[in-house]
């Protein structure tokens, strides 16, 4: 607890002159009346600050005390101003104390950071203000030290640690993990608060995520020296861009900064590849475009400009490059757009992984989103704009700064960038809308804002006029709804996080199918097709009659169906069923075989040549097939373009054999309209075989095989448009149950398939020619 002196935070001297800290001696001066009862009145408020004051926790105390000491006012008179507009029912008044006195001297603070951050004080006063919202009364300051008390001893027992895990070397780590002290830590609730007040450290949308990545290595638990270490990172950074000469040939915006370079003399190579051949060069991001130089002899070329603010379909993703083209190496992104012919190519090159290219692909996509985020919502305002800007170079910068500490084990890159990250986020868009919503209702001129906070570290000059950003300031920003907000906003983050925890845990499930090779998932999808092969034994029983009940029910609710054009309720029925057996299967025995899928993928069954040779003759169907496809395809394509060869037929005999065979085909004419619906040219001809028309000849020699087809078809075309489709359904399915019966088996014709097949083969196909040299290829 602190003296009168420390509450009102003056100094001893200037206390000593003060009457209200020598009560003794104020009888003894001759004071008025009126001069004894304002003594009082001071002395009782004195009195009723440090009542107030007593339920605050030491670090909390200490916190509000130089709080004050910054302003230059004292305690009580702080305490004056939160409770002119602190109401009873808010609560918490402790917390909301400190939170409002912080608010207050990170006011001034902010313009001075760059210099608080190099000396350290900025680092330990915020850190502090972490560790007072975390424990703001002494009850929570006694339970923290209870909790302390209890790791420490559990820390004395002896830990079983895995033996393989004893010659780990203490240097293949890490710079994060050996910035631990004894020292208390904070938490993630903590470090997202301070980002509402000042965003360098953290932005208040994606705080958690970035959190979460940051204290990865040490338990999930912020500690000073890692904490200061990291706001000293993000100062190198933003002096180290700064250094970055321009791109050649180019003239940047006012409002354009350079946020990543590569491909210089002190930095990893970066080419790009057009075509057969590939370029060096150097590659530049700022906010608004990715900039490449390539290579000469003395200096760089002129920089090509790839636009990413402009609101057009342009698309950027990883791709796959190597020596002449060849796709060997997935190291390379590939940005697509209407302004150019083909894609730009650009390749990362590295030893091992593809970190590079993940991080350029990460940011290049962050400045495109930023500006069709800008685009989508409207944001026309320039002030808020630019505070938009701000805040995803800040985005920049701090992952920059995390990857300096997390060298061995770099960071996923759209944890800490704000719209890359919700732009793969389930419901994402949610929180964009209310980010949106939150833009327009800040105050981009204040200390501590993102645009404010660039502009003091000299990462940018103000876009716009002090006199013009006053002015556009009062129209663009509005003070209603600030509280209501931020509330929205954190209840949106809060649910696309909790979703995104059970994706990660679905996703996790299917990792194991992703790590398998071709024969293990081809005997997984083997194993769960095998509840087909109990379906379409059944069904060929209904289809074939041995079982007759079964098949008579399934006529008589088809017919009804079609008759009375009951489709749609069928398919409901059908759907409730369904739903039907699910529920049955949650309440029943099946539910357990959910749990685990047991796939046997033995040899037993075959020997080694066994499965050789089962290979191959797998390996001959797929040939086989690919080549009847190619047949198919091509005679198709002859007859289309009607390369047939003519046939010599009789029209007597045609029209002779038409009346002969008419009545005894009456099921083909059926088969016709059912195979009809399909509408391929060659089950048309089929029908046409069965009906005996491809043994006919037509005396007109000028008639060729397309022409039949034609002819077929436009009959087809007739009997559609003046047969009802469901009379016709029906006639199908009575056709396709009769065939399938004794009675259809009996008066069945095979000449026409005969027929077919002949006329089938006789179609020639469109000759093929194989050209080796790529130039003699058509266009």
């Amino acid at each position: 607890m602190y003296t009168a002196e420390q509450i009102r935070g003056v100094a001893p001297s200037v206390c000593m002159a003060n009457p209200t800290c020598q009560p003794k001696k104020r009888t003894g001066l001759g004071l008025s009346t009126k001069g004894l009862l304002l003594l009082t009145s001071l002395r009782v408020q004195i009195q009723k600050a440090n009542l107030k004051m007593k339920h605050q926790s030491s670090i909390a105390n200490d916190v509000i005390h130089r709080c004050a000491q910054k302003l230059g006012v004292s305690v009580e008179k702080l305490v004056e101003e939160f409770e002119a507009g602190w109401k009873q029912e808010i609560g918490d008044y402790s917390r909301k104390l400190l939170e409002f006195c912080c608010s207050k001297a990170l006011t001034v603070e902010c313009p001075y950071i760059q210099e608080k951050i190099i000396d350290g004080s900025f680092s330990r006063l915020t850190f502090d203000m972490m560790l007072a919202w975390e424990m703001p009364t002494s009850q929570d300051e006694e339970s923290h030290m209870e909790q302390v008390g209890k790791g420490r001893e559990d820390r004395k027992l002896p830990a079983n640690v895995p033996e393989e895990q004893d010659d780990i070397p203490l240097f293949y780590t890490d710079l994060m993990p050996l910035l631990v002290n004894e020292e208390p830590s904070i938490g993630e609730d903590a470090f997202v608060w301070l980002g509402s007040l000042v965003p360098l450290v953290v932005d208040v949308v994606n705080g958690r995520f970035v959190f979460e990545t940051l204290t990865a290595p040490t338990g999930h638990r912020l500690f000073f020296p890692g904490y200061k270490k990291f706001l000293q990172e993000i100062d190198k950074c933003i002096k180290h861009l700064q250094k970055h000469a321009k791109p050649k040939g180019v003239e940047l915006a006012d409002d354009e900064f350079i946020l990543h370079v590569e491909g210089t003399a002190s930095s990893q190579r970066v080419v790009r590849h057009v075509g057969g051949t590939s370029w060096p060069g150097r590659l530049t991001l700022t906010n608004y475009a990715v900039y490449f130089e390539a290579m000469g002899v003395i200096t760089y070329d002129d920089a090509l400009k790839i636009d990413l603010s402009e609101n057009i379909s342009h698309t950027v993703k990883p791709a796959a490059t190597g020596p002449w083209g060849a796709p060997l190496f997935d190291k390379a992104i590939i940005y697509e757009s209407p302004e150019f012919s083909e894609g730009i190519v650009l390749e990362f090159p590295e030893m091992t992984s593809s970190t590079r290219r993940d991080h350029w692909l990460a940011l290049i996509k962050e400045v495109m989103l930023m500006h069709q985020f800008l685009s989508s919502y409207n944001v026309e305002c320039p002030i808020q704009a630019w505070e938009m800007h701000a805040r995803t170079i800040s985005g920049i910068i701090r992952l920059h700064a995390a990857r300096e500490l997390l060298r061995i084990s770099p960071p996923s890159p759209t944890k800490f960038l704000i719209f890359a990250l919700f732009d793969e986020l389930p419901k994402g868009d949610y929180v964009l809308e209310q980010l949106a919503e939150s833009l327009k209702t800040g105050n981009s001129g204040h200390p501590c804002s993102a645009c404010s906070i660039l502009r003091t570290m000299n990462m940018s000059q103000s876009v716009l006029p002090g006199v013009e950003v006053e002015a556009v300031g009062k129209e663009c920003t509005s003070a209603s709804g600030q509280d209501d907000i931020p509330s929205s906003l954190e209840s949106a983050i809060n649910q696309v996080r909790e979703e995104a925890k059970e994706v990660e845990i679905a996703k996790a499930t299917t990792e194991v199918l992703k790590e398998e090779g071709i024969g293990e998932s081809a005997t997984v999808l083997m194993e769960l097709l095998k509840p087909l092969k109990n379906v379409v034994p059944w069904f060929q029983d209904v289809i074939s009659w041995r079982r007759p009940a079964t098949t008579l029910t399934m006529i008589v609710a088809s017919l009804v169906i079609m008759y009375k054009v009951w489709v749609g309720k069928a398919i409901a029925a059908g759907l409730l069923w369904l739903v039907l057996k699910m529920i049955l299967a949650r309440y029943g025995r099946s539910q357990d075989k959910c749990n685990e899928v047991v796939v046997c993928s033995g040899s037993n069954q075959k020997t080694t040549m066994e499965s050789i040779v089962a290979a191959q003759f797998g390996l001959k169907n797929v040939h086989e097939m690919m080549q009847l496809a190619n047949i198919s395809i091509l005679k198709i394509q002859s007859l289309v373009h009607a390369k047939a060869r003519k046939m010599e037929t009789n029209w007597k005999m045609f029209v002779s054999k038409f009346l002969r065979h008419y009545w005894t085909d009456l099921h083909v004419v059926l088969m016709f309209f059912a195979r009809s619906v399909l509408s391929s040219s060659i089950t048309l001809i089929h029908i046409l075989g069965s009906m005996s028309f491809a043994s006919i000849k037509i005396s007109c020699r000028c008639l060729q095989q397309a022409d039949m087809v034609m002819a077929a078809m436009t009959v087809l075309a007739i009997i559609l448009a003046v047969v009802p489709l469901k009379y016709m359904l029906i006639a199908i399915t009575l056709h396709s149950i009769i065939m399938t019966s004794k009675l259809g088996r009996h008066f069945g014709n095979a000449q026409g398939n005969r027929r077919l097949k002949e006329w089938w083969d006789s179609i020639p196909i469109v000759p093929i020619h194989v050209v080796e040299d790529a130039s003699q290829c058509p266009s």
